[in-house]
């Protein structure tokens, strides 16, 4: 258990959190939500006792251990795979380093002896000489071949060092996890297997995340950072606890592997105000006209009388204007992809790519390799020209892009509201700055200077390059990539409204499974597999 008491958190003036009280349960996931710049990452910081409360107290027992997955990929560059992985138990691994030292020493002593003696309980203790053994198993788990674990880290891509630093943090058996963003350029596969491990995981989670299928799937509890509190509910939308809530009432089973977990999370007498309010206030109804329930009635009103609602704050959370409204309709002819080809550096990323788009499409893309699906966007929005094979648009089509980069768009000393000028049919500048008023760019906000934007905030921008163009034909590299919830949210709604044709790829489960209904995967063989089926049916899930 992680205890938090009266925690504050000053940086200068800013108060970022304040008098913020949560008990962490074990066997619970909890996921922490809030909009960018809320705090989120400070917090599992301050849990994890990098970084000291202005006020309060973080507490957990003395035997108990933190683990966090570390952010730095370069930090271990002179270490070998295996043992990156065990540093995830600091204890153990200085045992070990120690233990090494002591026997390879010339002028073994006694004393020596008697040290290593004790460095050999506490490491068997420590399940020690499993070490290695378990940390080959999580590196082969999360998809780094057992070939690999004897390099040293700077041999490894920067992929596969996420996915070191990500078996480093579960390494061990921690009791309490602390994990920032942990699906950030995970591929698939790892994702799932990562979910599921948690799933079974039967200590502490405490875990920070924009991906809403991963929290939903995961999370027994939310924690909600907003005006400077933390408030624990369950799951994201209170389905996962309220579900479990009505399976206990109802002796029904499972939910998503969540039952043996979130019946230990659950308090079970706990039932929401409004949902008692509205229980009460519907009896009432049905019965205050019937002499026999009168009395019960009248019972009942008077507890609904007694019941105080919190006081209800509007929360700070704003969600952007994104609604993509293309100029015209689309003919029948759309888009026909011809044998694309195209090697870059000396690798072949497209090998005779070949789909036709029809009205209606919107296409999800996959690839084992993650260039081949920028490359092809590239290609289509006439940034790169294939080595070989054709691109033909429908004559009635207009198309816009929304690249992975976006960088190269805001290389200019333009404050937002000139930027975004440049792309509107009115240049009116009340017109302008009322658009961007809607995508959270208000009063001096739209005056900033391009060049220092933020990720998200680039983001936004270039979202509202898309929707003044009006093109009927919309094709988005990882849009929800700097985004908090509510921004993804709004991107998610507007691509699911879209009247006309999206080609698209993400790591968002939810916004794949929300607006495609159509599947390309581009195999590294060469093989191209099209199917006209969801994300979810795709995955057989």
């Amino acid at each position: 258990m992680l205890t938090v008491t009266g925690v504050t958190i000053r940086f200068g003036k800013r108060t970022l959190f304040e008098d913020v009280n949560i008990k962490f349960n074990k066997g619970c996931c909890y996921g922490i939500i809030g909009a960018n710049g809320a705090g989120k990452s400070t917090f599992l910081k301050v849990l994890s006792g990098d970084i000291e409360p202005s006020k309060g107290d973080v507490s957990k027992e003395k035997t108990e251990r933190i683990s966090v997955l570390k952010q730095d990929h370069f930090a271990y560059e002179d270490y070998r795979v295996l043992d990156t992985v065990i540093m995830g138990n600091q204890e153990l691994y200085s045992i070990m380093k120690e233990k090494d030292e002591i026997y390879s020493k010339p002028d073994f002593s006694e004393e020596d002896g008697m040290k290593a003696a004790k460095l050999e309980e506490r490491f068997a203790e420590l399940d020690g000489w499993n070490a290695e053994a378990d940390a080959a198993v999580l590196l082969n788990d999360v998809g780094i071949e057992t070939e690999k674990h004897e390099k040293l880290m700077k041999d490894l891509e920067p992929r596969e060092k996420v996915k070191v630093l990500l078996a480093q943090a579960l390494f061990g058996n921690p009791d309490i996890l602390l994990l920032d963003e942990p699906t950030n350029d995970l591929d698939l596969k790892t994702i799932n297997w990562l979910e599921e491990f948690l799933i079974d995981f039967e200590n502490t989670v405490i875990v920070v995340s924009h991906d809403r299928y991963f929290l939903n799937k995961v999370c027994t509890h939310i924690a909600d950072v907003d005006y400077g509190k933390i408030k624990v509910y369950p799951d994201v939308e209170n389905s996962i606890t309220v579900t479990l809530y009505h399976q206990a009432n109802n002796s029904k089973i499972e939910r998503n592997g969540l039952w043996r977990k979130g019946a230990l999370c659950l308090e079970v007498n706990t039932i929401p105000k409004e949902e008692k309010i509205k229980e009460l206030q519907d009896f009432i109804a049905r019965f205050s006209a019937n002499a026999s329930k009168s009395k019960q009635a009248t019972s009942r009103k008077k507890t609904l009388e007694k019941i105080e609602l919190d006081e209800i704050k509007p929360s700070n959370r704003k969600y952007p204007y994104i609604d993509f409204k293309p100029d015209r309709e689309p003919g029948k002819e759309i888009l026909k992809v011809e044998g694309l080809t195209k090697t870059i550096n000396g690798e072949k990323v497209l090998d005779n790519v070949t789909f036709t788009v029809k009205p209606s499409d919107k296409i999800a893309f996959l690839a084992d390799n993650e260039n081949a699906k920028t490359v092809l966007f590239q290609i289509l929005a006439g940034e790169l020209e294939p080595d070989s094979g054709t691109v033909t648009w429908g004559t009635t089509i207009t198309n816009n892009y929304f690249p992975k980069d976006n960088n190269y768009l805001f290389e200019s000393d333009l404050n937002i509201t000139d930027w975004l000028r440049q792309y509107s049919k009115d240049p009116d500048e009340t017109y302008v700055r009322s658009f961007l008023g809607r995508m959270l760019f208000s009063g001096d906000e739209a005056l900033k200077e391009v060049k220092v934007l933020s990720g998200g905030e680039k983001v936004r921008c270039v979202l509202s390059k898309i929707m003044l163009s009006g093109a009927n034909f919309l094709i988005f590299d990882e849009p929800t990539n700097h985004l908090d919830m509510e921004s993804i949210t709004a991107v998610n709604n507007g691509m699911q409204n879209f009247k006309g044709n999206i080609l698209f790829t993400s790591h968002d489960h939810q916004l794949m499974q929300t607006v495609a209904n159509r599947i390309i995967d581009i195999k590294e063989n060469g093989e191209v597999i099209d199917k006209e089926i969801t994300y979810n049916e795709y995955l057989g899930i």
